[in-house]
């Protein structure tokens, strides 16, 4: 493994300390950076001294501060959602992994011209047996957009602090944060925003104008469905679950209320939870918890918003999830079931451009008086991507 060309990565060891150590506090210093944009250009050089304005700096938790000489070529990822981002920004190409390639939904790409990704291209980075740090090694890539305390927790995967230490330093730098959910308490440190991550990723990627254009048209939509919504006394709550059954008999409950960026959509539609006060708690690192029909039946949703189906159209989703559900003896009796008022519920790991598709497709599923159709313009969107 050629080691030299990885010269224009750096990172500053009290920064990779105090990642791998989960602090939540932070300095004054970088909490006047997290505020405000964290891309700082500096001055280097050249053998004849002319000096040239190449590396460039981008701070985020819990890694730090990370150094870049150039924008990475080749970037390991975990995350769909950051994936989401870097297909966003053109740079799709750079991504060599997920942590479960199957759990990167990419059918809509198809809707936006010229824009496109090949997961079979990608490394999976879950084995049967955890997680080794050889992966790492073989995958070879300049900067590793992962959370590292999401590889430490997650007890599964069996990497500990100094494999993180010994990946970062022999193969490249930690750069990421674990956005989707907000229910692990091993997370301690701040959390962002989707559009605070994707900002990240662009600084990194030296793509800031394009995330600034992908943000005003993300604005501008949202804004125009959010004046058209029904008050909040005419929108349903939603209970959100994983089951990737066909025939589900038994569900993994999430917690609207516990936002995160897979919540995004929901909340911007004005759903909410219907699991509020019932003491059930959240999908976590900590809780595997199920929950069957009959604690289904005493919540009674008004609808049910049902993760692991994003392989499926909503009428392959009717005709298999639904239609069990409609023929169950207990499943039957809910308001949600009767109504059908059960849909998919969304990727897990949602990036910003599965958010554009989602508030479309809970909008117009669930308000289908006032939403019809496409709610923004796919070519300005892939016109954006491509440029």
């Amino acid at each position: 493994m050629d080691l030299n060309r990885r010269h224009f990565l750096g990172i500053g060891a009290s920064a990779l300390t105090a990642g791998l150590a989960g602090c939540s506090g932070s300095s004054s210093e970088e909490t006047a950076t997290t505020t405000s944009s964290t891309t700082e250009s500096t001055q280097t050089e050249t053998a004849t001294g002319t000096p040239e304005d190449t590396s460039y700096s981008v701070s985020m938790e819990p890694v730090g501060e990370v150094t870049l000489d150039e924008p990475p070529e080749t970037v390991a990822h975990y995350f769909p959602d950051y994936g989401d981002m870097a297909v966003a920004l053109g740079h799709g190409d750079t991504v060599t992994s997920m942590g479960l390639p199957s759990r990167f939904h990419v059918n809509h790409y198809d809707e936006l011209d010229g824009v496109s990704f090949d997961t079979d291209s990608l490394t999976k980075i879950v084995g049967d047996s955890g997680i080794s740090k050889e992966v790492f090694y073989n995958l070879d890539s300049d900067l590793h957009m992962i959370d590292p305390q999401w590889l430490i927790n997650n007890k599964g995967f069996k990497l500990e602090p100094a494999d993180i230490e010994e990946i970062s330093n022999n193969v490249g730098p930690f750069f990421g944060n674990t956005i989707f959910r907000r229910t692990d308490t091993w997370h301690d440190y701040r959390y962002y925003s989707m559009y605070e991550a994707f900002r990240k990723v662009a600084e990194v990627h030296q793509e800031v104008e394009k995330y600034e254009q992908i943000k005003a048209l993300h604005d501008e939509y949202i804004t125009d469905v959010q004046t058209k919504l029904p008050g909040p006394d005419s929108r349903p709550n939603a209970l959100l679950c994983w089951q990737g059954s066909n025939e589900p008999e038994s569900f993994y409950p999430a917690r609207l209320s516990g936002k995160g960026a897979n919540k995004k959509a929901t909340d911007d539609i004005g759903l909410t939870d219907a699991l509020a006060d019932t003491g059930i708690q959240g999908l976590s690192e900590s809780n595997r918890g199920t929950i069957d029909y009959e604690t289904l039946l005493e919540v009674d949703p008004d609808s049910i918003l049902l993760r692991g189906h994003e392989g499926k159209t909503r009428e392959e989703f009717r005709s298999t999830v639904l239609e069990f559900m409609k023929n169950h003896e207990v499943a039957s009796e809910l308001s949600a079931v009767k109504n059908e008022r059960v849909f998919r519920g969304g990727p897990i790991y949602a990036g910003p451009l599965h958010h554009l598709f989602l508030v479309e497709r809970y909008a117009t599923g669930y308000f289908p008086d006032t939403f019809s159709g496409e709610l923004f313009d796919r070519d300005e969107l892939a016109s954006i991507i491509t440029a």
